[in-house]
């Protein structure tokens, strides 16, 4: 089975265990109480397991709290209550969505005019398609709704070109350095570890330098620069994190696909990338942030128009005040996608991190 065919079954049964899940939940709960009933399941048994889910939740909530926290922040419409302990409550008086309404801003589809020429002729037809209109925020008592559509197609810009380069790097590099033997292989795998230790720190070191360079060259305000310089600081350890989840995967799975007939090519794309598609989930995770959240060098190399959302949240930041229930609207509608890929990508990237490719 190839690569994309795996990638796409396992989603698709994360998603319909996701859709499953309470009907199953209930269902569970229903047969442990008629097993409660008929004596076959004790209770005591049954209460542990209560208590535990209890005790788990409490802690997940408490963890969960500072999140909550600027949530309220952000739709008690002042923010008070990250600036003072008197406005701390579980529920503010008088919540209102307005502050993610300006992040947001308007959400529509807006009508189209399509000319159609006849042939031959100087007559043409034009249908408009009519608008669809989701969000209004003037309806909000929004006028002048934030950037941040512009910063989230700015670093959506980013990430992707950083993945794709990376990623180019980092899949044959990790291949290579794993079954492969060569001149020099192991002086660059400990140059791999030295750069997975000090690469993050050196770039930031060598900031100043790197932007001498990109000005002389005139591409310091330049997206794709900057996705090869996070794809650049993305490969070591990325490449370390894939080749030594390969090294688990048995040669004897290579050796029997190349005695059935298939090439090289074929034996990495339909044996290896698919048993390795937890550490490419999690390198693909890793690498895609690196893009997504990084804000000390996409402040310095980028001007104003293509700030991304982490430059863009701390734009919020005045001289003298900050906007606390915008900031906070704004970080969470920001954070939210990263939250998502985490919990749907959990199971993925504790098989990327276990260092075994036998279970991909």
């Amino acid at each position: 089975m190839g690569l994309l065919s795996n990638i796409t079954r396992k989603l698709t049964e994360d998603a319909l265990n996701i859709a499953r899940t309470p009907v199953e939940t209930v269902r569970q709960w229903k047969y442990t109480v008629e097993a409660v009933q008929r004596g076959e399941v004790p209770a005591s048994e049954v209460l542990r397991v209560v208590v535990s889910t209890i005790a788990a939740t409490a802690m997940v909530l408490a963890l969960l709290f500072p999140i909550y926290w600027i949530f309220t922040a952000a739709i008690s419409g002042s923010g008070a209550s990250l600036y003072t302990s008197d406005s701390i409550t579980l529920i503010p008086p008088n919540p209102t969505v307005k502050p993610f309404v300006w992040v947001v801003g308007d959400i529509g589809i807006p009508s189209l005019a399509i000319t159609v020429a006849i042939p031959l002729t100087d007559l043409a037809f034009v249908f408009e398609t009519p608008g669809l209109t989701f969000l209004d925020a003037s309806a909000y008592g929004v006028d002048r709704p934030s950037e941040f559509k512009q910063f989230l197609w700015n670093s959506v810009t980013v990430a992707i070109p950083t993945v794709l380069i990376a990623m180019a790097l980092i899949i044959p590099a990790s291949y290579a350095l794993s079954r492969r033997e060569f001149l020099f292989r192991r002086k660059i795998l400990f140059l791999y570890v030295l750069m997975t230790q000090v690469g993050g720190g050196l770039g930031v070191a060598l900031l100043i330098g790197m932007y001498a360079i990109y000005v002389q060259f005139g591409i310091n305000d330049n997206k794709l620069a900057l996705a090869v310089y996070y794809a650049a600081t993305a490969v070591p350890f990325n490449t370390w994190l894939l080749k030594t989840y390969m090294d688990g995967i048995p040669v004897s799975y290579e050796e029997a696909a190349v005695v059935d007939g298939a090439p090289p090519w074929r034996v990495v794309w339909e044996v290896i990338l698919p048993m390795s598609a937890a550490g490419l989930a999690t390198v693909f995770i890793f690498t895609f942030l690196t893009g997504w959240t990084e804000f000390v060098v996409a402040q310095t190399l980028l001007g104003t128009e293509n700030y991304t959302l982490p430059v863009g949240l701390y734009s919020l930041v005045d001289e003298y005040s900050i906007p606390w229930a915008r900031f906070s609207a704004f970080a969470l509608t920001f954070a939210t996608p990263i939250m998502l890929v985490y919990l749907f990508a959990q199971r993925y990237i504790e098989g990327g991190l276990s260092f075994s490719g036998v279970e991909g």
